[in-house]
């Protein structure tokens, strides 16, 4: 073995010594373009060290300006060429490895040896957000040179690719789209389910409906929530007029509804998406009426249990489950303790909107809606502003009345007092209708 190779062996050991790794590039065929080689020597070698990291080891290494090279070494009369690793989990196991680098690549086209290199699934190069997509001024999202080598080298380009064409409003290229969709079990096997979800979460909550609608039709949905994927084949009746769809479809809708009034609301949005998931498993069919009950709690359930799935931060998951579980409130006329006790939930304003998402996502019926809101405001009164301590059975049973308009009368006196602060308590409201009989002189 030549002195060079040994060297760079050495330099190898060294760095994997202190925790890194680092690999001669395709030792066999650098080795090959030495043999009988009277020039000055050059070796390539892959690692995760960056320059910084590498000037403690070998203080004597300098940057260069030639692109993808991270530093160089000189050694007596050889040069180290430090190239950056693949370290990247989601690409395939063949892209790993680095094969070649435009230098050897160089050399190899000098000895003949250029079908090998031209055949390399992974040549070392910087890192960059849009690598291995064209050019999105063409208004398209579009993977450079062949679609499916190109997701090859990193399966999590195809979510990125969902990505920018939801939230720049871009179709896909044909040809890159059937990649991804062939592509779709890989991107699941080798991509981290946190990864797809770092991606997931840079997509606004305007346009996370169309990216999910995406996911779906690419089926990469399928895998990574299945639940929801299968609400495309649940159906629920959307309204009398329109008939039954499926809750895939209204779920899909109530998730572009939702930001139109509560914009940049990530979560909330993502709350919409689990919303009716709950109706995959309470879904009956009973006299040609279709029914989900207590799909909310049932619902909340499954959704930490697939947010749990994904690595979600604990208090992400409870937020999400509190908005899931409680969706349904408003959906009824709710009494005056009822919507004191929906205002309590720290995330009634999302709620609010999940319902009206709803609503206008089935053309529904907004009776319920707009007189819970209309309690909504009552909500700033205190209670005993807004009923009495006594009711119309209790007056009578207080001053021996018999039925009639008189008791009305007593009874909107007292709700007076109690507003103005001249009753505060229940025996104080027996006292006060005592004397209001007595003054009054009614028999």
């Amino acid at each position: 073995m030549s002195q060079p190779f040994k060297d760079a062996i050495s330099i190898c050991k060294t760095i994997m010594r202190n925790g890194y790794d680092a690999y001669i590039i395709n030792a066999r065929l650098q080795h090959l373009t030495l043999d009988g080689s009277k020039e000055e020597h050059t070796i390539d070698i892959c690692t995760d060290l960056d320059f910084h990291r590498l000037l403690r080891y070998f203080p004597s290494a300098q940057q260069t300006h030639e692109e993808n090279v991270t530093a160089f070494l000189k050694l007596g009369s050889s040069t180290y060429f430090f190239y950056p690793a693949n370290v990247d989990e989601a690409s395939h196991p063949e892209e790993t490895v680095a094969r070649a680098t435009p230098r050897l690549i160089e050399k190899l086209t000098d000895s003949g040896e250029l079908t090998y290199a031209t055949a390399s699934p992974y040549i070392p190069k910087a890192r960059d957000i849009y690598e291995g997509l064209a050019d999105l001024g063409e208004g398209r999202i579009r993977f450079k040179g062949i679609p499916d080598q190109t997701l090859k080298k990193d399966y999590l380009l195809a979510v990125r690719a969902l990505r920018f064409a939801s939230n720049y409003h871009l179709p896909v290229e044909p040809n890159t789209w059937v990649a991804i969709v062939r592509g779709a079990r890989r991107v699941l096997d080798y991509v981290a389910p946190t990864d797809i979800m770092d991606e997931w979460r840079k997509v606004e909550s305007e346009n996370m409906g169309h990216f999910v609608s995406l996911l779906f039709d690419c089926q990469l949905l399928h895998g990574l929530m299945p639940e929801i994927a299968a609400l495309s084949r649940i159906k629920h009746l959307k309204s009398p007029e329109a008939g039954e769809e499926n809750v895939f479809t209204h779920t899909i809708e109530v998730m572009r509804r939702y930001p139109e009034e509560l914009p940049y609301d990530w979560y909330g949005t993502l709350a919409c998406m689990f919303h009716d998931v709950g109706k995959l498993y309470t879904a009956e069919f009973f006299q040609g009426v279709w029914s989900f009950y207590q799909h909310h709690h049932v619902g909340a359930k499954i959704t930490r249990k697939i947010l749990t799935r994904l690595s979600f931060p604990q208090e992400d998951i409870d937020l999400i489950c509190l908005l899931v579980r409680n969706h349904m409130r408003l959906h009824f006329m709710l009494t005056d303790k009822g919507i004191r006790k929906f205002k309590a939930l720290d995330e009634y304003p999302r709620l609010i909107e999940m319902v009206r998402a709803d609503l206008k996502a089935r053309g529904g019926s907004y009776r319920e809606f707009n007189h819970n809101m209309k309690m909504l405001e009552r909500t700033d009164l205190p209670m005993e502003s807004l009923e009495p301590f006594l009711n119309g059975n209790q007056i009578m049973q207080c001053t021996g009345l018999k039925p009639g308009p008189t008791v009305g009368l007593i009874r909107e006196s007292l709700l007076k007092a109690q507003i103005t602060g001249e009753v505060t308590n229940l025996e104080e409201a027996m006292a006060y209708v005592r004397e209001y009989v007595e003054r009054e002189k009614i028999s």
